[in-house]
């Protein structure tokens, strides 16, 4: 292996068995026997169901509202509006917090998109709500809707993200020159647990159980936007049933529910409906990305350009960085992006996994296989003769990059030197194979955190913080860290999460959570251990007349560093003999931005798909047969769930290459295909094997454990190698996905 990036001076090089060991999640078992709680599981004395009333138009006004017959109803108790919902408020910008809508739910009577909330009706029972809400009539005065997937609007502004370098005359002067225009669909977030809130208002405090991957920004904007301080509000998210983006900021039925418990000093809860997670919870935007490629004739990148545009809705800015990787990922001179927002009479998009870089990377690295195709060059040796250890968009080294061995050892797993580069030249028995590979990167980043261990007088620890877990095993990470800092047992550890009442913790988003915890998590076990070994020093017999730092704990036990193995005192007798209940620490991490040396260096995760597609001809059916993915994403913590994540994230890869499309009725601005009859989701039939491999090197720039997020980029690349890998099968160059039955029927490949 090379050695590139920043060297690893400081990190620990020894750790516990149970940091990289492939681990069971700790929650698994209360999941498995449904004692998990999720938000739509909690119930209270006169608890009461909310359910919207939607728009059926995409732009227009409400010209009337007869809410009558609903209020007449049996079991309704009332129907919320413009006209009674009461005060809801904005929040204030840089206060961290965040509203996915700009717009408060029924600030007004104007409407911006298909299925957005005019009303609530509330009922004794759920059916009884269902019922009222069906009963509200709303007329409208409607126009015509603009929700056109072509995005060449001239009236936009268009803003430049990143340039360096004479572009221009980079490509005109190039020898080999590519100009395509690549575009993603939209693609709706389908978590199995969809959105949902149960609201209390006791009179002065609200408690909003939440499906949040934020509890304490959910907490923060909760707090401003109904108008009361935070110290009266409290957020839970015990379990999540995934989010995948779409549950990192509030969305409107959040403030509608808590606004519904205070008006009528009730319990509230309010589930959104699948169809409403079309329309009302945000989804990836469509994209629209023009790439310019120039290159010398040996492969060698001269000039790059990304020219991108995404919709947004009338009440938010939703910018998709389709940019974020392009700066760095290849080395050229020359350089520009650019990026623009078009409005649409759409719900607001938001981050979805990967967001920006996934979509991004699929133009980009569609143009790399084309411009390889042009050179007569293997698509490996083109990303290796273009790879870097230097960001160029800021000049700075990587703290840790090895997208070369990823290259190289994806290659030799995926056998790709029997690769044949002519088009329908590989064949098993009738069905054509193709191959194809696309590089991948995510951003690593660190936040600030804090985190509370709690060692007790039974033996056991716990830790607590008011992060969550959506899925990906942060229960587990928890639990892994204090037992190496304690050598406690995984069993004798309690993690509790998803909890503002807790010391805060971070948000579940940009791949962000796991380095961002650790430090935290380990600056307070440290901290409770020393508390014990001061105790131990002061207070057992068998330690008299040690100092704390001659002493140590290692596997639950007490011991003395000059001879470890002798006469170790168990946790729980050094507490006893104490007469102490429990040791108990706070601690801390900062940002990457607080760190003076990290601050020097570029830090990203880097990887590679290689992919093996199915053409038959006879039949037109096309399948993905196998997926090798290699990953440089530093010291992977938990291998189980971690290889989880990337074969997740692929099978997401799947979706977006061959089948998610959200589409909207030009005519009044409906997504059609609001269900899961009528939109595609990769299931187990459409999955192959899929090798995930780890590289496994430490970053040191990400603390001690040199631990990278991982759960987005398994997600990047995927698509381009597959559509790499269609062309290889079919002939066919696919630039817009999904790839479509129509698209294959114009392969000459039989």
């Amino acid at each position: 292996m090379q050695e590139n990036g920043a060297k690893q001076t400081e990190a620990r090089t020894e750790f516990s068995p149970v940091i990289g060991a492939a681990l069971p999640r700790v929650d698994g078992p209360v999941k498995t026997t449904g004692r998990a709680r999720y938000a739509a599981d909690y119930s209270f004395p006169g608890l009461v169901h909310a359910v919207p009333v939607c728009a059926t138009i995409a732009r227009g006004t409400i010209r009337t509202m007869d809410t009558s017959a609903a209020e007449k109803m049996p079991g309704v108790v009332a129907v919320l509006h413009h006209g009674n919902i009461g005060p809801l408020f904005h929040t204030v910008p840089g206060s961290h917090a965040g509203l996915n809508e700009e717009r408060q739910p029924f600030e007004d009577q104007e409407i911006y998109y298909w299925g957005q909330y005019v009303a609530l009706a509330v009922a004794k029972t759920l059916e009884q709500a269902q019922a009222a809400a069906a009963a509200v009539r709303v007329m409208y005065d409607a126009e015509a809707p603009d929700v056109s997937p072509v995005l060449d609007d001239k009236d936009v502004k268009t803003m430049t993200t990143s340039k360096r370098g004479d572009v221009g005359g980079g490509f005109s002067g190039a020898a080999v020159k590519l100009d395509e225009t690549y575009g993603t669909p939209v693609e709706t977030h389908n978590p199995m647990e969809m959105h949902a809130t149960t609201a209390v208002w006791d009179g002065q405090r609200f408690t909003l159980y939440e499906s949040t991957q934020g509890v304490v920004s959910h907490w923060n904007t909760m707090a401003q936007v109904l108008g009361v301080p935070k110290e009266n509000v409290r957020v839970v998210s015990r379990f999540i049933g995934s989010g995948f983006g779409g549950k990192l900021d509030p969305w409107p039925h959040s403030a509608m529910a808590a606004a519904a418990a205070r008006k009528l000093n009730r319990p509230v809860k309010l589930m959104v409906t699948r169809q409403m997670m079309f329309w009302d919870v945000g989804h990836r935007p469509r994209t629209q990305q023009q790439m310019r490629l120039g290159a010398t004739p040996d492969g060698k990148l001269v000039s790059l350009e990304q020219h991108y545009r995404n919709p947004t809705s009338f009440v938010g800015n939703y910018h998709e960085n389709c940019g974020e990787a392009t700066p760095f990922l290849y080395s050229t001179p020359n350089l520009e992006v650019t990026s623009a927002l078009v409005k649409r009479n759409i719900g607001t998009p938001c981050p979805m996994r990967g967001p920006g870089a996934v979509p991004g990377l699929f133009a980009l690295e569609s143009a790399m296989d084309e411009l390889a195709i042009q050179l007569k060059m293997d698509p490996v040796e083109l990303r290796l003769k273009n790879d870097t250890l230097i960001d160029e968009s800021n000049g700075r080294p990587f703290s840790s990059r090895h997208l070369k061995e990823c290259l190289q050892v994806g290659a030799e797993r995926f056998g790709w030197s029997k690769r044949t580069p002519e088009v329908g030249s590989m064949r098993s028995g009738d069905t054509v194979l193709g191959w194809g590979v696309a590089a991948a990167s995510w951003g690593a980043w660190r936040g600030g955190c804090q985190a509370t261990v709690t060692l007790k007088d039974d033996g056991t620890a716990r830790v607590s913080c008011a992060a969550q877990d959506p899925g990906m095993g942060t229960y587990t990470i928890f639990a892994q860290i204090v037992s190496d800092k304690t050598g406690l047992p995984i069993a004798k550890i309690e993690v509790l999460l998803g909890d503002s009442d807790f010391v805060p913790g971070a948000t579940s988003g940009g791949s962000t959570l796991t380095a961002t915890v650790m430090p935290a998590i380990a600056d307070a076990a440290n901290g409770a251990v020393r508390q014990v070994l001061a105790l131990a020093a002061s207070r057992v017999k068998a330690f008299e007349g040690k100092k704390p730092d001659e002493l140590m704990m290692n596997g639950g036990k007490v011991h003395l560093k000059a001879s470890p193995g002798l006469n170790p005192v168990p946790l729980e007798e050094v507490l006893r003999a104490a007469k102490v209940s429990y040791a108990s620490a706070d601690g801390r991490s900062g940002g990457l931005g607080s760190d003076t040396k990290a601050r020097d260096y570029s830090t990203h995760s880097f990887g590679v798909q290689f992919v093996e597609v199915g053409w038959q001809p006879s039949i037109a059916r096309l399948r993905v047969n196998r997926v090798v993915t290699v990953m440089d994403a530093g010291r992977i913590i938990n291998l189980k769930t971690g290889t989880n994540q990337i074969q997740g994230a692929v099978v997401m890869g799947i979706g977006m290459a061959l089948l998610e499309q959200t589409i909207y009725d030009p005519r009044n601005g409906h997504p059609i295909n609001d269900n899961f009859a009528d939109y595609l989701v990769a299931t187990n039939a459409d999955v192959p094997a899929i090798d995930v491999h780890f590289l496994g090197i430490p970053d040191p720039m990400m603390g001690e454990y040199g631990a990278r997020g991982i759960g987005e980029i398994g997600l990047a690349g995927v698509a381009p190698a597959i559509t790499a890998a269609v062309y290889h099968a079919t002939g066919v160059r696919v630039r817009e996905l999904p790839v479509k039955i129509e698209d294959l029927l114009r392969s000459t490949v039989v």
